[in-house]
């Protein structure tokens, strides 16, 4: 139905945002030569920290700042670490591989974040998920093949095992995140989630900035166009980050990180026109096969193994603060529709 066309829309949104993250990493660091991964991500976290970190902030009650603190600073605290250093190894992978190893050790993203989900979040998968997640990564190698044979081989070959390892260690950290981002939209609050991030990300991405970096922001050539780069750079990530929540509320952690291979197309698309890659159309054929695997994936409900209830005893004593209507009856092939009993406590929201 619309839902499945809908999931599929709104991932492929945030595929276009990592492709606008890549290509303004990309054009920072080959024509202006502005290796900073961290300072990228620390402006991305500031961010969230004015936006979000604010909103709990002057909030009342269980869901302000310091009442959410007081419960679970620490776990937040480890996220945050987390998540950082997901986008730092994958970031200073670039400069040990080739795009197309990174793109598809990437992929280590999808077992991991279906491993976590399975034992941590009781997901099960059906015969058909499976399917779906096989043609994706199909897709995806097939993508790679069109990138060997067209011989775009950018990155040095020597310490390409230094850069395949810093990938999968971040594909690994990056799928622990997003289980415990999917946890925590489902059960407590976007919001939380983002401004806790914002929070920790900014005070560890800060001391990262000060130890590692403080010599290469002073080598970068400032001036107009790089400020733009830059700005446009903090939009992306701040947009990724914001609406991740969202979509991963309305489907899953897996399906989101499934959508996301077509991100390195649309980056592809974008280096014909810009970088005049040479075009293959293995391309198209790979752009083709990761949608077919999403429609399948996304086509049948994964059910949760026992009693969602077990849930209920996780979340804030007020319940939770929910930024969008999640009444069962508006998505009934949204994963998860088992835990659509959860809303009997709540008014039903109608959405015309």
């Amino acid at each position: 139905g619309e839902d499945l066309l809908l999931s599929v829309a709104l991932g492929q949104v945030l595929s276009l945002l990592i492709c606008g993250i890549g290509l303004t990493s990309k054009y920072l660091s080959e024509d202006f030569h502005a290796n900073t991964p961290v300072f990228q991500s620390f402006l991305n976290y500031i961010l969230l920290f004015l936006v979000y970190t604010t909103t709990l902030a002057v909030r009342q009650g269980e869901e302000n700042l310091l009442a959410i603190l007081k419960r679970r600073w620490w776990k937040y605290m480890i996220l945050g670490i987390v998540d950082i250093e997901a986008n730092y190894l994958v970031v200073k992978a670039y400069q040990y591989t080739t795009l197309t190893s990174v793109q598809l050790l990437d992929c280590f993203v999808i077992p991991v974040v279906i491993l976590l989900s399975w034992f941590f979040l009781l997901v099960r998968y059906k015969a058909v998920h499976f399917i779906g997640i096989v043609v994706c990564i199909l897709g995806m190698g097939c993508m790679a093949g069109a990138d060997v044979l067209v011989g775009r081989q950018q990155g040095a070959g020597e310490n390409k095992l230094i850069g395949d390892l810093l990938v999968l260690g971040g594909a690994t950290l990056y799928g622990i995140s997003n289980v415990c981002e999917e946890y925590i939209v489902r059960n407590l609050s976007r919001v939380e989630f983002l401004g806790m991030i914002g929070l920790f990300g900014s005070f560890f991405s800060g001391i990262q900035l000060a130890i590692m970096e403080h010599k290469e922001l002073l080598k970068v050539p400032w001036d107009w166009q790089i400020g733009l780069l830059y700005v446009g750079f903090s939009a992306c990530m701040f947009g990724l980050y914001s609406f991740m929540p969202v979509v991963i509320k309305k489907t899953s952690a897996t399906a989101v990180n499934l959508s996301l291979l077509t991100a390195d197309l649309y980056s592809l698309f974008c280096g014909l026109f810009l970088f005049h890659y040479k075009f293959s159309g293995l391309y198209l054929l790979s752009f083709f096969t990761i949608l077919v695997g999403l429609v399948l994936y996304s086509s049948t409900s994964t059910y949760v193994a026992q009693d969602p209830r077990v849930y209920k005893q996780f979340r804030n004593p007020s319940g939770p603060v929910v930024d969008l209507p999640t009444t069962g009856q508006l998505e009934p092939s949204v994963t998860y529709t088992s835990l659509g009993q959860e809303t009997e406590e709540e008014p039903h929201v109608r959405v015309a």
